[in-house]
């Protein structure tokens, strides 16, 4: 098998400081938790904001800030989200792209979100795909339901994102897909054979997602974004949920992948930010 590629979701839109002490919040916070998982096997960042009142934000200056922290630090691969929270308009969410970071997240359909409704109209995909291709951002598809994929590869269709596609599987999320064995090996048939994949298990199902992803030759999403335990009723810090999944690699006669590695099996090419 290839290399394990760690994904570290440090911070994500719904957690809050008083879910869990743990969450970076600060530009600098999330600089010093992402030199916290690069120190233990992470080679992606996927990266939210936060504004002064801890609240989501998109606002680019504020991803600048958090990109300085964590480029100061280290060599991790930032994967900016433009998925944002639910309720952002699509310009509110679209802004990182204009740093032209390695990464960002690419939502490709509309979903049930616990009580909510996250929104992508087809219209959407369009205008996303125009801008991440007008700042060179690769994407990585965020998958929540099935048919997403198909919205992915018709934009491929399309003539957008040339070259190599990388999807995550986000399970488990009250209204998408469940987080079982079954539905992961579905969501893997539907690739492209060139295609690499991520699964990010929510809450409880994220070690066994975890395992899974390792175990059938993919890649694995952490972190505080998608769950806060280490086990029931013990609060995790990111640094401890990318720790174990090494530990989880090697029992697997699995290598971990470095953030420069990372780059080679992604097609990524490391530029400046500014």
């Amino acid at each position: 098998m290839e290399k394990l590629i760690i994904t570290a979701a440090l911070v994500g839109a719904e957690v809050t400081k008083k879910d869990t002490p743990h969450l970076p919040t600060t530009p600098e916070e999330i600089g010093e938790a992402a030199e916290a998982v690069w120190r233990a096997g992470a080679s992606i960042a996927h990266i939210h904001v936060r504004d002064e009142n801890g609240e989501p934000s998109q606002d680019k200056e504020l991803y600048r800030l958090a990109i300085e922290e964590i480029e100061k630090r280290c060599d991790l691969i930032v994967q900016v989200s433009t998925g944002g929270a639910v309720g952002m308009s699509a310009e509110e969410r679209l802004q990182p792209l204009t740093l032209r970071p390695e990464m960002a997240t690419f939502t490709t359909g509309t979903v049930n979100f616990g009580k909510d409704v996250f929104m992508n109209t087809p219209e959407q995909l369009f205008t996303f795909a125009e801008e991440f291709e007008r700042f060179g951002v690769r994407p990585e598809f965020e998958i929540f339901d099935v048919g997403m994929i198909a919205n992915a590869l018709h934009l491929v269709k399309k003539g957008y994102f040339t070259g190599h596609l990388h999807f995550d599987f986000v399970m488990g999320v009250p209204g998408a897909i469940p987080a079982t064995a079954e539905n992961l090996l579905h969501l893997i048939r539907q690739l492209p054979p060139e295609a690499t994949w991520t699964v990010a298990g929510v809450g409880k199902s994220q070690l066994p997602m975890a395992t899974l992803g390792v175990l059938l030759g993919g890649h694995v999403r952490v972190g505080l974004e998608d769950n806060i335990y280490y086990r029931k009723g013990e609060l995790a810090t990111n640094q401890q949920l990318v720790e174990r999944v090494v530990r989880v690699a090697k029992e697997l006669d699995r290598d971990i992948a470095t953030p420069d590695e990372a780059r080679q099996m992604l097609n990524l090419t490391k530029t400046s930010f500014y």
